[in-house]
């Protein structure tokens, strides 16, 4: 189980990317000339060095070459970086049910020792019952999933929960708007089994929840829903995860960061505090005809 120390394979690719591209710039190597010595195009390095596609063995010696690293355990250590990075994780096996992109993330999810998440349709996934993620995961564009394909997609859910109970666990600090708590996705039995969910959920130490009312006259984070995760390596930069129908976007640059993280220190400070949750939750239960 990864967790603090144990580092998941996107993780890994993300490091040695880095790792990569410090030593070529100080190397005043172009990234033109790196892919000419692998035999490939600029954009490639730039995606080795992002962290977005695996890496050769031979690939990253003959770059630690072309940059001058001749200590032989330096070069050790990277190429086990390499090898490490290219196994898969556990994910790997739902890969017929999870597009590609989401790929990364789940590589990431397992790594971070923080997330945090502003919800604006769905209770976020590492808190849905294995029920209304069976909902969900039938809403699919065109309702086109087979009902063994639904029941992958629910385990590949329950499993990702696991970092909430590793050592260390992860922690995760949600902001919902209450428009999703009243939304009866899978019915209002499923909806009943969420809430109590959730109301048990935010008894845990590493789990906190806050609620935008639906009277709220707006707030910073117009441009939907999205998630920040931080890491316990420090090569890690954070990463703001924006996930749209076909394809998500996954932000590293500090200005981006800055801004979602500023959006979201607003969203938990005009929020009402997590110490209200439990009430709101268990208004919601009572209000459920």
């Amino acid at each position: 189980m990864a967790g603090r120390g144990v580092v998941g394979p996107t993780a890994l690719r993300m490091m040695l990317g880095s790792h990569l591209r410090e030593l070529r710039e100080r190397a005043g190597v172009s990234r033109t000339d790196a892919g000419w010595a692998i035999r490939a195009s600029e954009s490639k390095i730039s995606r080795l060095e992002l962290g977005r596609v695996g890496f050769k063995e031979r690939d990253v010696s003959d770059l630690l070459s072309l940059y001058g690293v001749v200590d032989a355990r330096e070069r050790e250590r990277l190429l086990d970086l390499a090898r490490e990075a290219n196994d898969p994780g556990w994910w790997h096996r739902y890969g017929d049910v999870t597009p590609d992109w989401f790929d990364a993330y789940l590589g990431l999810e397992v790594t971070a020792d923080l997330i945090r998440s502003y919800e604006i349709q769905f209770v976020p996934g590492l808190l849905q019952t294995a029920g209304y993620a069976r909902a969900v995961a039938r809403l699919s564009p065109g309702g086109s999933r087979t009902d063994a394909e639904i029941e992958r997609i629910v385990a590949l859910r329950t499993r990702r929960q696991r970092v909430l109970d590793r050592e260390p666990p992860l922690k995760f600090w949600a902001v919902i708007e209450e428009a999703v708590l009243h939304r009866p996705i899978g019915g209002r039995g499923v909806l009943r089994e969420q809430l109590t969910a959730l109301r048990e959920a935010v008894t845990r130490p590493n789990v906190t929840i806050q609620i935008i009312p639906l009277h709220s006259t707006g707030h910073a984070a117009t441009g939907g829903a999205f998630s920040l995760l931080r890491f316990p390596q420090r090569d890690l930069p954070d990463i703001v995860y924006l996930e749209h129908l076909t394809s998500a976007l996954y932000l590293d640059k500090r200005d981006d960061v800055e801004a979602y993280t500023h959006a979201l220190d607003l969203l938990a400070s005009t929020s009402p505090s997590p110490q209200h949750t439990n009430q709101e939750l268990t208004r919601l239960l009572n209000d459920l005809p």
